[in-house]
């Protein structure tokens, strides 16, 4: 049997469109008005190669246990009190409810895990919403849109330790050599006729995918899944995915050309190392440099790898110039890997996969916080934070609550003015000294609440 997860929440947050996105089809109906689902619903969910039954109940509400809405409510706590772990569903938008309160007392005194998912928190003007969540107690509150399909890599991390493992710390350290023997979700992308279908055949040994002279034959966005040797002769398998190339999005006009942008935007999401191909004959454009911030933007490892290097004349001038480039316009990640590799003839590809599971590796770690802590103790030594109008700007410690992309959180006083540049000291800081190298790392900055401050 599968392990079970229960969608709970107040009317109208949400549940039936995050039920639906989890078994890929409308299976629950949905409706502005609330109260459309009243029975439990269950169906077999799939999340980035998580599989689950997942339980759709009713709106949670404060009524008699003898009324429709009571008997209702009678449903959500039966499936609550039988299944593995509960997503208890917030609206971001509308912010806590007396009824969210309610629903989290009863959820803290069961002994079913909880995980806390803000829904519709699409853009900035949620984000107060997304942090009062915490009032809660339920823990971080992952910021979701169930409705466009952001947030799933976090919920996807916060299932994986209920639904495959159990709890503790040794598990968690098997968790994470297991991750490096998992399939390796590698996403090629670029703008059109760089050769990203053609490299993929390539490695395969195949015509699997459809190629030509023609730009744009790609349209939807094709996973599949292969085995590569290692120089040493291990097997390790990878995810392939190739996407649609990427046109400038003024140039975009055809419906069809922009679903498949936006089908390609997606497998970045759900890819670990992304491949930013780019056709060396045409050098760097402005349009990479776009794809490569949205990348890193999501959290994804990047590369770059420049194609049809075979043909290339002066070669190392343009490496150079590119080099260059990229390090003036990617400035919040420095150090991507740049590999010169031809989908043509294969040089450089062995290398290319090799660089991407070490990638993987350094985008997956976790640093004890003592470790942590001590870099951290010897980084504000070497260079301790300014004192804006002669006020001291107090740092106390930091810790790494995520992975994938690596997540810290700094915690101390005053920390709204910390300037930017200190807080680039600090994540460059990680990046070098910790071995992170050229990954996308997040750093938080949290505040203690001043209990005089009304």
């Amino acid at each position: 049997m599968l392990p079970t997860v229960a969608i709970v929440g107040r009317p109208n947050v949400g549940k039936s469109t995050l039920f639906n996105r989890l078994v890929g089809k409308k299976l629950a109906l949905v409706d502005d008005q609330p109260g459309v689902t009243r029975d439990r619903r269950e169906g077999e969910a799939h999340l980035l190669g998580l599989d689950f039954t997942i339980i759709d109940t009713a709106g949670y509400e404060d009524e008699d246990p003898h009324s429709l809405p009571g008997r209702m409510r009678m449903q959500t706590q039966a499936a609550v009190e039988n299944c593995d772990v509960a997503l208890f569903m917030v609206d971001a938008r509308a912010g806590i409810t007396p009824l969210d309160e309610e629903i989290a007392r009863w959820l803290r005194e069961g002994d079913t895990p909880v995980i806390l998912v803000a829904n519709k928190a699409e853009g900035k003007a949620t984000e107060a919403g997304v942090m009062e969540a915490f009032i809660l107690g339920l823990g971080e509150p992952i910021p979701f849109s169930a409705e466009h399909g952001q947030g799933l890599a976090d919920l996807f991390q916060a299932l994986l330790p209920y639904l495959e493992r159990e709890d503790g710390e040794e598990h968690e350290k098997e968790f994470y050599e297991d991750e490096e023997s998992a399939p390796l979700k590698l996403a090629i992308v670029g703008r059109p006729n760089a050769g990203k279908s053609t490299l993929i055949n390539r490695l395969l040994g195949e015509n699997r995918l459809l190629t030509g002279p023609e730009a744009g034959i790609t349209r939807d966005s094709i996973a599949v899944d292969w085995m590569w040797t290692s120089y040493e002769g291990e097997e390790r398998p990878v995810r392939l995915i190739d996407t649609a190339g990427m046109r400038k999005r003024a140039k975009v006009q055809d419906k069809l050309e922009k679903l498949a942008v936006s089908d390609g935007l997606n497998a970045v999401n759900f890819a670990e190392v992304v491949v930013l191909l780019l056709d060396a004959t045409r050098g760097l454009e402005a349009q990479d440099l776009r794809i490569a911030d949205k990348v890193l933007e999501e959290g994804r490892a990047l590369i770059v790898a420049l194609n049809k290097w075979d043909t290339v004349e002066h070669g190392s001038a343009l490496y150079q110039g590119i080099k260059q480039a990229l390090f003036d316009g990617l400035a919040q990640v420095r150090g991507v890997p740049i590999m010169t590799v031809s989908a043509a003839t294969g040089k450089g590809l062995d290398d290319l996969i090799k660089v991407a599971f070490e990638t993987r590796t350094a985008w997956s770690q976790r640093i004890s916080t003592g470790v942590l802590n001590r870099w951290f103790e010897a980084a504000l030594e070497a260079n301790p934070p300014p004192a804006p109008g002669g006020k001291r700007i107090k740092l106390r410690y930091i810790t790494q609550n995520k992975t994938r992309p690596p997540t810290f959180v700094l915690f101390g006083t005053r920390l709204d003015e910390l300037p930017e540049s200190y807080r680039r000291y600090l994540v460059n800081g990680i990046r070098k000294e910790l071995g992170f190298g050229a990954v996308p790392v997040r750093l938080t900055l949290r505040s203690a609440k001043n209990p005089y401050a009304k």
